[in-house]
């Protein structure tokens, strides 16, 4: 008889169950689903191989006996006859070697095998990549030459030319590209943020940046968070408006307008605060191009166009009559 050959005589009634518990390393360690607490404790064993996975503190706090150790799939198979359940706790990503094992194992027909089960402990919440980000930008800041010597000044042209960039993405309608260039202008703000925390005076982290964000969006909301009504976007704009008001008090319209930005945003930007305000401001006038451009932004502007994007278009366009150009010449 061929000795690979499956035997069913050789089959236990049954052949248990082999649990394999995950657990997300963005979750605090102990917060684990009750299905998974169910099976860890009416578990006829609980093995881990690796000594340091952060659950088992909590689960030896439970009462859960946890053994070190690195079961082969064929060990694994055999301790589970007579309808043992035996769980493994593997990391985050799962364990390559003993599942790919347990695949062969079960491809083979040598044995009957046990029930396999993947059983997730506790999931990831959206977001929870963040706290990927967090902790990989303070390991670069602590250990990589270039980042660590970094400050805010120096860090500033890239920030604009990431916003750039994904304004070209955002034009060009290129997902991927959209993706990606709304990464680089995060990495921007997990890196201000990492670099914040060590002023001496007056640090903060990126967790106090969220939570100010969080808190002015919700205040700013009163329509969506408290009890305020809101049935258009212009009812939402008015909102907008009278809450950074009152939370700004400025003494002037123009104050909070950046002056480094592009001149059209610059002039568009002014139009809108005075139009805004209610103010009758007349346009200075003189005979230099920079004046009839300032008018043209600050009017496009009341018709709801932005000039700036208006600019970008025409010269996109403009790019493309050149290059038709240049390949008519060739």
């Amino acid at each position: 008889m061929n000795a690979e050959a499956p035997d069913a005589s050789y089959a236990p009634e049954n052949p248990g169950r082999i649990v394999l518990l995950t657990a997300s390393h963005r979750v605090a360690p102990g917060l684990l689903s009750w299905p998974a607490w169910q099976t860890l404790h009416t578990a006829d064993r609980v093995l881990c191989a690796d000594p340091d996975q952060p659950q088992l503190p909590y689960l030896r706090e439970a009462g859960v006996r946890v053994e070190h150790a690195t079961p082969s799939a064929d060990e694994l198979v055999a301790d589970c006859a007579g309808g043992r359940t035996v769980v493994v706790l593997v990391g985050g990503e799962g364990d390559s070697r003993l599942t790919d094992g347990l695949a062969r194992l079960g491809g083979s027909g040598r044995v009957a095998m046990p029930d396999l089960e993947l059983l997730p402990g506790s999931y990831d919440l959206p977001g929870a990549r963040l706290l990927d980000l967090v902790q990989v930008m303070d390991r670069i800041r602590r250990e990589c030459p270039w980042t660590s010597r970094k400050t805010h000044r120096g860090l500033a042209k890239y920030a604009i030319e990431e916003a750039y960039e994904l304004v070209e993405a955002i034009e060009d309608g290129d997902r991927d590209e959209l993706r990606e260039e709304l990464g680089d202008v995060l990495l921007q703000v997990v890196f201000h943020a990492r670099i914040a925390e060590e002023d001496p005076e007056e640090p903060f982290a990126i967790d106090d940046v969220a939570g100010g964000l969080v808190e002015k969006l919700i205040h700013r909301h009163p329509h969506v968070f408290g009890d305020e009504s809101a049935e258009t976007p212009e009812d939402v704009r008015a909102h907008w408006l009278r809450t950074k008001a009152i939370e700004k008090q400025r003494t002037s319209v123009t104050e909070g307008v950046p002056l480094g930005q592009p001149g059209l945003a610059l002039a568009a930007k002014l139009g809108s605060r005075v139009r805004t305000a209610g103010l009758t401001v007349p346009l200075p006038t003189g005979d230099t191009i920079g004046y009839d451009l300032l008018a043209l932004a600050v009017r496009a502007e009341a018709n709801g166009t932005d000039p700036e994007a208006a600019l970008r278009a025409a010269a996109r366009a403009y790019r493309d009559a050149i290059l038709a150009a240049e390949g008519g010449a060739g």
